[in-house]
């Protein structure tokens, strides 16, 4: 059964065939996929919402819709995917944790409120030792998103293997947070 997730103002969810239309609007945007290879078509982003809602249906978790609990308008998604050792990047295989919302949505925070909570869940339910991001060396915004939830750039700079030599956003970094570190960062203190 796929997880569900909630946080003050959004929730983490199973998708819905009706979000894949907005998804699609999204992948459009030239501005949400500037540090992508290129703007998806309507069927290729319903390919890849299709390959999303199947992961998720199959481990209970992964790139889940962020839905606005305020409207239940859907806004993108925030959640894991799990790297294979074949995939080509540095430290494979892992937990990466990623999101993309709709341009009208950034700068709100939610990306990073989601992103905490799909931290919990990687380091309370799956156990996972760290989690790792990774994104093309020129997308600040995600890698201020990575720190915002602790992250860590661990120096590890990596040619994206399913781009290009020299496309000009082939370098990419690799930002990761380990359980103990999130844990640190999350300790409450009664008085």
């Amino acid at each position: 059964m796929a997880a569900q997730l909630e946080t003050d103002r959004l929730i983490l969810r199973q998708w819905k065939r009706e979000d894949y239309s907005d998804y699609a609007k999204i992948n459009a945007d030239p501005a949400v996929m500037q540090f992508f290879p290129a703007v998806l078509s309507q069927q290729e982003s319903d390919a890849q919402a299709a390959r999303i809602t199947q992961l998720i249906a199959e481990k209970g978790w992964g790139f889940w819709a962020a839905e606005l609990k305020a409207t239940g308008a859907f806004i993108g998604f925030v959640g894991l995917h799990s790297q294979d050792e074949q995939s080509g990047i540095p430290n494979a295989p892992f937990i990466e944790i990623g999101w993309r919302l709709a341009k009208e949505h950034w700068g709100k925070g939610y990306a990073p409120e989601a992103a905490n909570r799909a931290l919990q869940f990687a380091f309370e339910e799956l156990a996972a030792p760290s989690i790792y991001a990774f994104t093309a060396l020129p997308n600040i915004p995600s890698q201020k998103v990575m720190e915002k939830i602790g992250m860590t750039n661990i120096g590890q700079d990596f040619d994206h293997p399913k781009l290009p030599q020299g496309h000009h956003l082939e370098r990419h970094c690799l930002y990761q947070i380990t359980r103990e570190t999130w844990l640190k960062s999350n300790i409450k203190v009664d008085f």
